[in-house]
This record gives structure tokens, sequence and C-alpha cells, in this order.
């Protein structure tokens, strides 16, 4: 046999060695991955977000990868149901946005690997042992910034100069709420302000939170990261500006819903960054070895007419920081 013949033959040996071992590299480029992508309601900019972090990964939709998207439309008592519907669908990873979805994963599964777009306290919430080694199947995004606390207060004081009581409406299952409270009110006291923590869990509750704030006086109050909170925004937005409160959140949507000023962790690049997670674990890597990551950058959006419905004057050098300004 001649020498080029000797090579091909260890060639075409080595070929079928290969294709016969499992995940094979000929196996592993027909394969279509399957992810979940599980919400509290329709999140089509923050799924868009994370198709085009997959493609950047060189996922193609409808070619070696599929986003099976189920939302519970507000009804968070349906995750559990929508999770156990991906998992029938065999996916091969699940991507969650929020804590709520986040748990009704969670108790569908302790096997199939979890990425959360974003979780406001992993830890507290019982998802991870720790940030940097979280254990178990789930991994992904936290939104969790304990210290953007004084900064919220920072940008009251600075539209509001004469500020001298914040409300912080509160949702008590919310872990990282009490968390937000102790450093609002630890900031506060070289501040001089008082924070007025009010409960609401509904949208009646939101209604008398807001009454509330007005009895005792507040000048402004902060809306938190909370599932509940997000669904009843425009409420939210309405009633302060009723109670002529400047408002500010760490979410945008509050702002795109009307209220004032937020500052915090831009979602879609969380969401972006989460593709990531979901490339390693379909690789092979153990979710509960990869760290949660936190936000690393927080983006300012201010709304412009909202603050003139308030007879408010954004200070210059406040939209000069500002990431995003809606006229």
């Amino acid at each position: 046999m001649s020498t080029r013949r000797k090579i091909l033959a260890a060639l075409g040996t080595v070929a079928l060695a290969l294709a016969a071992l499992p995940g094979a590299f000929g196996q592993q480029q027909g394969r279509v991955w399957r992810v979940g992508f599980l919400s509290v309601r329709q999140e089509p900019g923050l799924q868009a977000a994370f198709a085009r972090g997959m493609s950047d990964l060189g996922y193609v939709e409808g070619r070696n990868l599929v986003i099976e998207s189920r939302s519970a439309e507000g009804k968070t008592e349906r995750l559990r149901g929508l999770a156990d519907d991906l998992l029938r669908l065999k996916v091969d990873a699940i991507v969650t946005g929020g804590s709520v979805a986040t748990d009704a994963a969670r108790r569908a599964t302790d096997t199939v690997p979890i990425v959360m777009g974003s979780s406001a306290d992993p830890i507290g919430n019982g998802f991870v042992k720790s940030l940097a080694r979280p254990g178990g199947n789930i991994t992904g995004l936290s939104a969790l910034r304990t210290d953007a606390g004084p900064k919220l207060l920072e940008m009251l004081r600075t539209v509001a100069p004469g500020l001298s009581r914040v409300a912080v409406l509160v949702n008590p299952p919310n872990t990282f709420h009490p968390l937000l409270v102790r450093g609002l009110q630890s900031a506060a006291q070289d501040m001089s302000l008082t924070i007025l923590p009010v409960e609401a869990r509904s949208a009646p509750d939101i209604e008398r939170a807001f009454l509330a704030m007005s009895d005792a006086k507040a000048g402004a109050v902060i809306v938190p990261r909370d599932g509940v909170f997000l669904e009843q925004r425009r409420q939210i937005a309405e009633l302060a500006a009723k109670g002529r409160l400047p408002t500010v959140s760490d979410n945008r949507e509050f702002v795109d819903a009307g209220a004032l000023m937020s500052y915090g962790p831009n979602l879609a690049d969380q969401f972006r960054r989460a593709a990531g997670y979901v490339d390693k674990v379909l690789k092979g890597a153990k979710p509960g070895e990869l760290p949660v990551e936190q936000p690393t950058t927080l983006e300012l959006v201010i709304n412009l007419k909202a603050a003139t419905a308030l007879g408010l004057t954004i200070p210059q050098s406040l939209l000069l920081r500002a990431d995003e300004v809606i006229q």
C-alpha cells in the first residue's frame, strides 16, 4: 500500500472512531438545542436581547436553536405549570425573567440548568449558596446592588433640595426590600432624611400606601424592583403624579410608565449576557460552578415630561449624567 493510501486509511479509522463517541463532533454539529424562556409576563425586548446574545455566540434560531417562550401573563400561580411544560419539551436549559419565575423553575427541577436573566436577591431567595459558588443547578445574573440606595436618595435631593421625608414602597415577601431599606436608613442619617417604609402586596394595597404616604407628608417615593410593583407600574406612576411625589426606581420601566427617574441595571444587557451562561452549560459546564454576576454598570433614565408635571427643574449636572432623557 502506498504512503498516501496508508495516511487516508488511518484518517478514515480515526473519523470512524470519533463518530462512535458520545457527543461526537458530527452529532453536535447537527444538534438543535432547546432553551426555555420563563417569565411572569411577556418580555419581548428581553427575549430579543437574549436571542441576540445567542446569535453572537453562533446559535441560529430554526437551525441549531429553538427558544420555547412561556409567560404567565401576570398570573404568577401559572408559573409552576409553565415550568413543567418546558420540562416536558425536554429543554436543555431554562432562562428565567425575575425571582418569581426562577423560584417556579427551581421547584420544577433540580437537574435542568436554570440561568437567571435577572434576580434581585438570589442568595436571600435561596436560589444559590453564594455568588462565587452557587451550587445546585442555578446560576446567571443578579440585579442586586444594595449600594444603589444612597444614590437614589442623592438624586431625589438633587431634584427636590428641601426634601426631608422619603417613602419606600415595600412588598413584604420580597427578601431584597429589607436590605434596601436598611441601606437607605443608614445613608439617610448622614443626609438628615427620614425613611418611611410603606407596605403593599397588591393593587388595592398600593392605593392605600399612597394615601399613607400623603398622611405621613412624604416628599418623594422610592419604588424598588418587584414583580407586583412592575405589574402595577402605571398605577404607581399615576398615583405618584396625583400626589405630586417625585419617584425614583431601580427599574427603567417605571420611567417609561411616567415616573420621574430610574437608576439601575440595564436589563436588556443582562439578558444578552445570560446567553453566555447558556452557552457554557450547553457545552458541559456545571451551573453550580459558574459564579453569579452582579451589575457592573447602572444606567440613569430621566423623564422630563414627568418633571414638568411635578413642577421640577432637573439640574443640568444630573441631565449630563443621564444615559437617556425621555422628552
